[in-house]
């Protein structure tokens, strides 16, 4: 059995804390997709522990954790969080994580010329603005996997006679290569060598087949929960292109991401936060630049995890989830942060697009388009309580309990989760 935790907006809908609350009753938690630019924060007991790279599956004993092939690898990075988590008390994780043998590695150059290439790709833009990428060096790798010049933790860790020398050949071939590119830079690529010829001592016991070790789970009947990076919006063919990460976000992004057959997949369980948020630039049509932006950011604490960026802040867009809905193939939803809405009296919910007078059937693809488009509103009304001591979905005011039916009713995909607060306590489960 296998199923899938995903971000249905543009990410930072609280991913990690739905996976930390079902990860008891799994035997496996994977990772898909991206890298170190993920960022999930998990409260338990007090301590709140940031993950950016690792599954979050790791805060509890007893469950196996895997980066599949489509995580791509920065080591140091690796490590240092692993490093931080045990320090927090999180113990015995190294015999519970694993990393693909396939999984591309991430080098410091990557992270160089990340951000070479924003300002690259900024100058090309006709608005001149960045992508808003984190600087992880995350793209830049998975350029180099498309264009085949990459190099994959088995090709650090192998052993067989040349396998080194052929490593440090390649090594230098990307950095040249990047160099013609993007001009001479700053780099030490005697160091960088030295330093990896450490760490592949460090990695070769988390190796694995991938492949080999999550098929043999599915055929043993053992229980996987996947965890998504990023989000819907920020996917490779169907976010707000090109302001977007450079992976698969979406459903299929776990398929070609872990080499599992799509019927393994059981549940899909969409995460949404209560309103609209996003890090970066590019269009965003429910965005409140205004007194009730602020305090949803306020409210909200809405700062990246990874980056410390402030999140741009609106409100909840359907348009926007109708149009992830139909990608992503949602069983059930998580609506979380729906306790940051408690003191508004009125909130309105984006329902449709319109440009010109003419309403818009989807999600447009163009942004030019969605920058153009007007939005229909329907205002909801406010409950005006503070929901976070209460314990049971019965118990939440009678209007909260409309706002989310008004969502359930929309996107015809029923809630089955609600976050009421940022511990781990503060979930409240409806039965569907």
């Amino acid at each position: 059995m296998v199923n899938v935790v995903l971000g249905s907006q543009w990410g930072d809908e609280g991913k990690g804390k739905l996976v930390d609350l079902l990860v008891g009753k799994y035997d496996i938690v994977a990772r898909c997709a991206g890298g170190n630019n993920a960022g999930h924060t998990i409260v338990v007991g007090g301590v709140k522990y940031d993950f950016h790279m690792l599954p979050s599956g790791l805060v509890n004993p007893g469950c196996q954790n895997l980066l599949g092939n489509g995580v791509v690898v920065h080591l140091p990075s690796f490590f240092a969080e692993l490093e931080s988590l045990e320090a927090k008390g999180l113990t015995d994780c190294r015999s519970r994580l694993f990393v693909s043998s396939r999984a591309h590695l991430v080098f410091d150059f990557h992270q160089i010329t990340d951000k070479l290439r924003e300002n690259e790709l900024a100058g090309r833009s006709t608005d001149g603005k960045n992508i808003g990428t984190t600087g992880k060096g995350i793209g830049p790798t998975y350029s180099t996997k498309a264009s085949r010049s990459g190099l994959r933790v088995h090709h650090l860790v192998n052993d067989l006679p040349g396998a080194w020398e052929l490593f440090e050949t390649r090594f230098r071939r990307l950095v040249e290569t990047r160099k013609l590119r993007y001009g001479d830079f700053p780099y030490d690529v005697e160091a960088e060598l030295a330093r990896y010829k450490v760490l592949k001592e460090q990695l070769r016991p988390f190796v694995v087949d991938s492949v080999l070790f999550m098929n043999k789970a599915i055929s043993e009947n053992k229980r996987i929960l996947v965890e998504g990076a990023n989000a819907l919006m920020l996917d490779i063919d169907f976010g707000t292109y090109p302001y977007v990460t450079s992976s698969a976000t979406a459903i299929g992004g776990v398929v070609t991401g872990l080499g599992i057959p799509p019927r393994a997949i059981d549940q899909v369980y969409g995460v949404v936060k209560a309103y609209t948020t996003r890090v970066g630039e590019g269009p965003f049509p429910s965005e409140q630049l205004n007194a009730d932006g602020e305090k949803l950011q306020q409210i909200g604490a809405e700062f990246g995890v990874t980056t410390g960026r402030k999140r741009r802040c609106g409100w909840l867009d359907l348009v926007v989830l109708k149009y992830s809905t139909m990608i992503n193939g949602y069983t059930s939803l998580n609506i979380t942060k729906l306790d940051v809405l408690d003191t508004f009296k009125e909130i309105p919910v984006a329902v449709a697009y319109s440009i010109n007078g003419k309403k818009l059937e989807s999600f447009p693809e163009d942004l030019i388009a969605l920058g153009a488009v007007d939005v229909e509103y329907v205002t909801l009304p406010g409950w005006n309580e503070d929901i976070t001591s209460v314990k049971t979905y019965a118990e939440l005011p009678e209007n909260a309990k409309a706002y989310l039916k008004y969502i359930e009713d929309f996107l015809g995909v029923p809630v089955e989760w609600v976050g009421t607060g940022p511990g781990r306590e503060s979930m409240l489960h409806k039965e569907i």
